[in-house]
């Protein structure tokens, strides 16, 4: 039986470890791929990678490719394509230069794989998940954004930090758009089933969801050049062991609401069931009133810039 393929477009530093991490789970054989250009970058990670193979214990293979024709039939996508931010840019600074970049993906992904179950990572990440379901034309279950699943990781690791209590034991939940105005819910989050609101003040607990909302941005001016990478490519392996693995994972993801929560149209970050399926099911709760006010905001943040793709 062969094993499933990995296709990541983009080869920078969150390709370099999806690869390492999709390998070392052995989910499949992983394929990294990017502009002819850079084509000596990711064939040289490839062979790293599989030189590491008999330190690590793994047998997937690694490719690396500048061929779109080797990325027949891939199973899995994950997109990390595009320019990272700097200091002083937001995500929404990277629109014009990543919405190039991702109609030429899409194009050539419905070409090579039109089955395929596709997870974008590209900045600004509800614009481009939404310009790749749009130029793509695929099913609303095979496309997604990684954006909950990281955003809501940032923030149970702000929480263990603050508490010193072990972060596998932290619930907690991110929903909206990837950015500024996402919105945290404080009220679901629970150390070991305890309320966090019960644990941390509330003037502190505002303070980590203030930064929870600017984690991005923390580390790419820490950076100096650059953003985050081993936290998101952890964050889409997830994804994708769920999808492979029929796992039916609930992960807080850009998923496209028809009507949940109350949006219509719109990739947003929500509770979102990933099996062999896809994007299997979107788990819809009531919010309070403070939380769909702040959710509103988030959405008309989206919907900003989506309309700026003009898609």
């Amino acid at each position: 039986m062969s094993r499933p393929k990995i296709g990541l477009i983009g080869g920078g530093q969150i390709g370099g470890n999806l690869a390492l991490l999709a390998a070392q789970k052995e989910l499949g054989d992983v394929f990294i791929f990017d502009i002819p250009k850079a084509e000596g970058m990711v064939k040289g990670k490839a062979l790293d990678l599989m030189q590491l193979r008999p330190h690590d214990g793994y047998d997937s293979n690694i490719t690396g490719t500048s061929n779109w024709d080797d990325l027949k039939n891939v199973d899995v996508f994950i997109i990390t394509a595009g320019i990272p931010r700097k200091p002083g840019m937001n995500r929404e600074d990277l629109l014009d230069i990543n919405l190039g970049i991702m109609k030429d993906v899409a194009t050539n992904i419905k070409k090579q794989a039109p089955n395929s179950f596709v997870i974008v990572i590209s900045n600004p990440l509800d614009a481009m998940v939404y310009a790749f379901h749009k130029v793509s034309g695929f099913n609303k279950n095979q496309v997604v954004g990684m954006a909950g699943a990281l955003d809501s990781g940032r923030f149970r690791a702000f929480i263990a930090m603050e508490t010193g209590y072990s972060a596998q034991d932290v619930t907690c939940m991110v929903l909206g758009g990837h950015g500024d105005t996402m919105v945290p819910i404080t009220r679901l989050a629970t150390i070991g089933g305890v309320p966090i609101e019960s644990i941390i003040p509330e003037k502190r607990l505002d303070e980590i969801v203030e930064r929870t909302r600017f984690a991005g941005g923390e580390i790419v001016k820490l950076f100096g050049n650059g953003s985050a990478f081993y936290a998101p490519a952890q964050s889409a392996i997830e994804m994708v062991e769920s999808y492979l693995n029929d796992k039916k994972r609930v992960i807080p993801c850009a998923s496209l609401c028809e009507g949940e929560f109350g949006i219509d149209g719109y990739f947003i970050g929500v509770p979102t069931v990933i099996g062999s399926g896809g994007v299997e099911q979107i788990l819809e709760f009531d919010l309070h009133d403070d939380e769909k006010t702040a959710l509103d905001e988030t959405l008309d943040a989206v919907k900003k810039t989506v309309a700026e793709t003009g898609l």
